[in-house]
C-alpha cells in the first residue's frame, strides 16, 4: 500500500488545502492528513474542530479517488509523524516561488532525517493559488466574505467562531 502524508495547521481548511488533498489522493492508496498541534501557536480552531472540518471536507475526495483518507494530529516533527504513519511520500503544496524556496529547504532537511521518504510538490491550481489560511482568518475576523476561499461549511464555522469571540 502506497501511503502519503500531508501536513498543515488547517486553521481553517481552505479550498487550497482541499485542492492539494484531492490531487495527492490520486497518487496514493492512503493519504494521512496530519494536523500540526504546537504549543507556541494559538489557532482559531481547536484540533478537534479542525479534524471535524477535514473529515467533512475530504469525504467526497476519498469517495471520488478511492483513496483511504485518515486524519491525525501530531505534535512532533512532520517527518517523524510521516514515518510513524508508514508514509513513503510527503506531499507539500506550492503557491508561489516563496513557498518553493522554503519547501525546498524543508525537503532537504527531511531527506537527511528520513531518506526513505520522498517529498512531492503539488503546485496549487490557478483558481486557488492565492488562498492562504492566515488571510482567510483575518478576513473572517474583520467581517469580510470568505466564501471564495473556503467551502460553505467552513465559512459557517468561521462565522460561528467569530460570533463567540
Amino acid at each position: 500500500m502506497r501511503i502519503g502524508f500531508y501536513s498543515g495547521s488547517f486553521d481553517p481548511v481552505t479550498l487550497g488545502h482541499t485542492d492539494v488533498i484531492a490531487r495527492a489522493s490520486r497518487l496514493v492508496d492512503k493519504l494521512v492528513i496530519g494536523i500540526g498541534v504546537h504549543g507556541q501557536k494559538q489557532p482559531m480552531f481547536t484540533a478537534a474542530e479542525r479534524s471535524a472540518m477535514l473529515s467533512v471536507e475530504t469525504r467526497r475526495i476519498a469517495e471520488a479517488s478511492g483513496t483511504i483518507i485518515q486524519i491525525e494530529t501530531f505534535d512532533n516533527l512532520a517527518v517523524d509523524a510521516a514515518r510513524a504513519a508508514g508514509a513513503t511520500v510527503i506531499f507539500r503544496g506550492l503557491r508561489d516561488g516563496t513557498d518553493f524556496d522554503y519547501e525546498m529547504q524543508m525537503a532537504g532537511m527531511n531527506g537527511e532525517m528520513a531518506a526513505e521518504i520522498e517529498t512531492v510538490f503539488v503546485a496549487a491550481s490557478p483558481r486557488v493559488r492565492h488562498i492562504a489560511a492566515n488571510l482567510v482568518r483575518q478576513i473572517a475576523i474583520m467581517g469580510g466574505d470568505v466564501t471564495p476561499f473556503v467551502s460553505a461549511g467552513v465559512a459557517e464555522r468561521l462565522t460561528l467562531k467569530k460570533a463567540r469571540v
